[in-house]
């Protein structure tokens, strides 16, 4: 009888070992197809094995942060999320050009070149579609782009880089306040909006916007294939009509999406039917 119970816990013992062995092998095979297996591979592709034309957008302010949502709709673009999506449709075999599709007035200097360097390195044909606007980071994306295509009525340009802010010591001064200033270093609270900027720390400022825009006036026509001098001239802060920026070299033709998709189907030597946008 002793025998038969030590066997009756030996055979429950491997049974409870063996359901612990199942779940155990269940869970790592899961995590093994998420992240190295199938699953992980399309998660990764950006082509659903129909479409070959991967969809870029562009949309608000461009931004190191985490892209913000209103009613369901992205309203900025991360710089790191977009690289990352430029990095995935070249690893996808299925996807044979890219459209970056742009409605951006500008946002962060180094946040849009993060993303215009990761365009430029791209081994596939790009397009950069211009629809209501492509102006300041915005534009250096485009720039970047293979061709750019854009709406005769869209704002196109606004080359050059701004500091502006709002400065509160006179409203503070009317309201009894007081800028107390306790630094290590003259220039460390420099464009503080509670006190005025001084002499100096213009200058400073200055320097610092010639040196950006400079940066910015040569990545432009490097990227164009347009003289700097020619560049610097339009490189005044404005913006002008997608008619008036064609004229001027900063795009290559007007034209909407279909176009982009002509654009497409002579460069890969097929049939506009064939192009299918990953939309």
């Amino acid at each position: 009888m002793t025998t038969l119970k030590y066997l009756g816990l030996m055979v429950g013992g491997v049974g409870v070992l063996l359901i612990g062995f199942y779940l155990a092998l269940g869970i790592w095979g899961d995590w093994h197809d998420d992240w190295s297996g199938y699953n992980w591979s399309v998660q990764w592709e950006v082509s659903d094995g129909w479409c070959n034309i991967a969809v870029l957008p562009i949309m608000g302010d461009i931004t190191s942060e985490i892209s913000e949502e209103e009613e369901g709709e992205v309203t900025t673009t991360n710089a790191d999320e977009a690289s990352m999506f430029v990095e995935r449709a070249n690893s996808d075999e299925n996807i044979l050009g890219l459209l970056v599709r742009i409605d951006s007035y500008g946002g962060a200097p180094v946040a849009s070149e993060i993303v215009t360097n990761a365009v430029k390195r791209s081994g596939i044909p790009i397009v950069a579609l211009i629809r209501e606007a492509g102006t300041s980071g915005g534009y250096m994306i485009a720039s970047a782009a293979d061709t750019i295509i854009a709406s005769a009525m869209s704002d196109i340009g606004s080359i050059g880089m701004t500091m502006s802010y709002v400065g509160n010591w006179q409203q503070n001064a009317e309201t009894g306040l007081t800028y107390v200033p306790l630094t290590s270093a003259p220039f460390k609270d420099y464009m503080h909006p509670d006190k005025p900027l001084t002499d100096e720390e213009r200058k400073l400022l200055e320097r610092d916007l010639a040196i950006y825009h400079e940066y910015f006036v040569g990545l432009v026509a490097e990227n164009r294939g347009l003289s700097p001098e020619h560049v610097a001239a339009l490189a005044d802060g404005s913006s002008m009509p997608g008619a008036l920026a064609l004229e001027a070299g900063l795009i290559d033709q007007l034209g909407d999406q279909e176009t982009a998709r002509a654009w497409f189907a002579q460069t890969l030597e097929i049939s506009a039917d064939e192009v299918v946008f990953c939309e």
